[in-house]
């Protein structure tokens, strides 16, 4: 398995996520983690709060739709993974969101900005072990 390392493409999503996560914390204070938005929206607190989050939420599925429209295709995704071991990593990055009190993107871009100590030791946790779980599977399962 090769990854293709794209700098533009990923500075470019970088700063958009940054930005989109600034301007949530200046317009109502809130922090952008994923999960949280998508757990307000589907038990959210009222009107209001349930709108802003539906409103994010409805960028992330037609976010790509725009690329389309602006490029005439999708990048490619290659998933070499099978369908149920998808459904178990999703059903453990879950567990893993409820336990660690927040996603990668609350954590890692927004708590660490606001020099949350719960926030880097979560984003330490995250990345090593991500480190550890490539190693494992390129390495040693040979995937």
């Amino acid at each position: 398995m090769e990854t293709s390392f794209t700098p533009l493409a990923s500075l470019t999503g970088g700063v958009l996520i940054g930005l989109a996560a600034v301007c949530l914390m200046f317009l109502r204070g809130r922090i952008m983690g994923a999960t949280g938005i998508l757990a307000g929206a589907l038990w959210p607190a009222s009107r209001s709060d349930w709108t802003w989050r539906a409103a994010i939420l409805a960028g992330m599925f037609t976010g790509p739709w725009i690329y389309f429209g602006l490029t005439g295709g999708l990048p490619a995704i290659d998933v070499p993974s099978a369908t149920p071991l998808l459904i178990v990593g999703g059903v453990l990055v879950g567990i893993g969101v409820t336990l660690g009190s927040g996603c990668t993107s609350g954590h890692g871009v927004c708590g660490m900005a606001r020099l949350s100590p719960r926030s880097f030791a979560a984003t330490l946790t995250f990345m090593i072990t991500t480190a550890l779980t490539v190693y494992v599977v390129r390495h040693l399962l040979g995937a």
